[in-house]
């Protein structure tokens, strides 16, 4: 929550992301208006599933987990470019 008299900074919804080759439409965009501190730990939180993730994919060799963690990086990736345009403005 902002202190008294500032402005909370948000995401402004610039972000695209897909995960395909030869595509020029994303499949998904960060939605405009998250607080950024929120946005930022999503972001974290998905990073922790995504370590998890790759952890026991390579462990227990199951390549679906691998490409979980692959799709969860570029959420995360996402969210936090566009927190950090948020940040910037």
């Amino acid at each position: 929550m902002p202190k008294e008299g500032t402005v909370e900074k948000t995401t402004p919804g610039k972000t695209t992301f897909y995960q395909a080759e030869d595509r020029t439409q994303p499949l998904f965009c960060i939605a405009p208006g998250i607080p950024c501190q929120n946005a930022r730990e999503q972001a974290s939180e998905l990073m922790g599933c995504v370590r998890e993730l790759t952890i026991t994919g390579l462990m227990d060799e199951k390549p679906q987990f691998l490409w979980a963690s692959y799709y969860l990086s570029a959420l995360a990736k996402a969210l936090l470019d566009d927190a950090e345009l948020g940040m910037q403005r």
